[in-house]
């Protein structure tokens, strides 16, 4: 799944130039002659001229195509704020000749070759601030210590040492490098071209590298004939993990690649493989996590409030238990939960080791001594998995997904079981509804990646209507 706020920008940067399109001609239509403004408010009541129709809807659909198809919205850190400038006066010209085209061919609005050429300069002028102004604030957050991807940069040799010159002089890339991975051991132990970032490790250690640390991007710097195998291995695990890749042919390859989406930063080729889809129903399903889980902290806080007092004066300690927990492409963050055992729970873990219920990294027992008589009443209505709706409201973690882990846990898994990783954590998931304690640690995982597989927003719509009955006749729960 996609970062959904980068989309979120795209979708309100179209949104901001069309109504900077139309804001501008109305103001343009109210100026240009005495009875402007009577024009503009007969518009807006729905008063039409003969032929304000068809020119107000050839404006509407032809602004909207030249838009998208010369602005090039989309959500890559590499495009220079130059190229962004230049792709908006194409649109605003090609804009204001076709205002020139319909008023003419259809008497429309009456609009002189002088309000026309104003028309071009408030939008082109509006257009460029707005992306200078998004990209000002984007460099101030990122000087802040936000919005930063980490990136894995393969290869190291002189072109991939450049790559990371360049990536450390543009801040407003928003690019953390956590080193070069070297085409070959020897390579590796070699004396460093740079003293900035280490080199982790050759190519054959790459899947352990990703296995240890955050990485949002892999940028390839290696001969792409040469190492081929190699590229394709890591896409792969890149897959497996949905981490984005960019991938920097040489002169050589580049002919060979022409044909696939193509993009250049300061000169050199860049092929971007994208993972985004279904952007849509991603944005529907952020906006669910947003609405429900403020609906339901307001009308379940008299709940909330009641166990939290009752948790406060049975057992001794915190009314929440914060535990951290790994969320999507390893990222910690603390999980929020109802203390439902003694204060320390987490000390008598060990001693209790044994008595371990499920297989594989997960401990679970059914009736665990540490679990306070409260305790026991929130765990097996899942009352005490309520908190997580702040975990939600702030985008840590989502209504429907796999269960966040604990690390020691995703210390142990094995390679196929990080892909759950790959997407931002819920509250319930297929396993919630599918008898949770009561099926294998290898099923639970296969659960998760049938989600991943197959998610849509109406598959998340269709979890949580099946979670409200498994939480009623608290299916698997202990």
């Amino acid at each position: 799944m996609i970062r959904l706020r980068h989309k979120i920008f795209i979708y309100a940067l179209r949104i901001l130039d069309q109504v900077i399109l139309w804001s501008t001609l109305g103001v343009i239509v109210a100026l240009s002659s005495p009875t402007g403004m009577t024009r503009v408010m007969n518009l807006l009541h729905g008063r039409f001229a003969q032929y304000d129709p068809p020119g107000l809807m050839i404006l509407a659909f032809s602004w909207f195509l030249l838009f998208n198809s010369l602005v090039h919205y989309e959500t890559n850190r590499l495009k220079s704020l130059q190229s962004q400038i230049l792709d908006v006066v194409k649109a605003t010209t090609a804009s204001a000749f076709l205002l020139i085209l319909v008023s003419t061919l259809l008497v429309f609005s009456r609009i002189s070759r002088e309000a026309v050429v104003y028309f071009w300069l408030t939008t082109t002028a509006l257009c460029v601030l707005n992306r200078v102004l998004l990209r000002w604030v984007l460099m101030e957050v990122r000087r802040s210590g936000y919005n930063f991807r980490h990136v894995l940069i393969l290869g190291y040799n002189d072109k991939a040492i450049r790559m990371a010159e360049r990536i450390d002089a543009n801040q407003v890339l928003g690019y953390k490098i956590v080193g070069f991975i070297a085409e070959q051991p020897d390579v590796a132990s070699r004396p460093p071209f740079s003293n900035s970032h280490p080199v982790l490790g050759s190519l054959s250690d790459l899947q352990p590298i990703l296995e240890k640390g955050p990485v949002d991007e892999i940028i390839l710097c290696i001969p792409f004939m040469e190492h081929i195998e190699s590229i394709k291995e890591a896409v792969r695990l890149a897959q497996e993990l949905g981490i984005v890749v960019r991938l920097f042919p040489d002169q050589e390859s580049s002919h060979l690649l022409s044909r696939l989406h193509v993009e250049r930063f300061e000169g050199d080729y860049v092929i971007t493989l994208f993972r985004e889809q279904m952007l849509m129903q991603l944005l529907l399903k952020r906006l669910m996590d947003i609405a429900l889980s403020l609906l339901g902290l307001l009308v379940l806080s008299p709940l909330l409030i009641t166990i939290a007092l009752i948790i406060k004066f049975t057992s001794p300690g915190p009314v929440l238990f914060a535990q951290e927990r790994v969320g999507m492409n390893k990222r910690r963050f603390k999980l929020l939960k109802f203390r439902s055992m003694y204060a320390d729970a987490e000390k008598r873990r060990k001693e209790l080791e044994h008595l371990n219920e499920m297989d594989g990294p997960v401990f679970k027992i059914k009736n665990d001594p540490r679990v306070t008589p409260i305790g026991r009443f929130i765990r097996k209505t899942s009352i005490d998995e309520l908190p997580q709706l702040v975990n939600v409201f702030r985008g840590q973690m989502s209504l429907v997904g796999p269960r966040p882990p604990l690390l020691s846990e995703v210390d142990r898994y094995e390679w196929l079981y990080r892909r759950r990783l790959s997407i931002k954590p819920g509250i319930t998931c297929l396993w919630q509804i599918s008898g949770r304690n009561e099926i294998t640690f290898k099923q639970w995982m296969e659960m998760d990646k049938e989600y991943i597989d197959n998610w849509s927003f109406w598959l998340d719509v269709k979890i949580l209507a099946k979670t409200i009955p498994a939480v009623l006749f608290r299916k698997g729960a202990s």
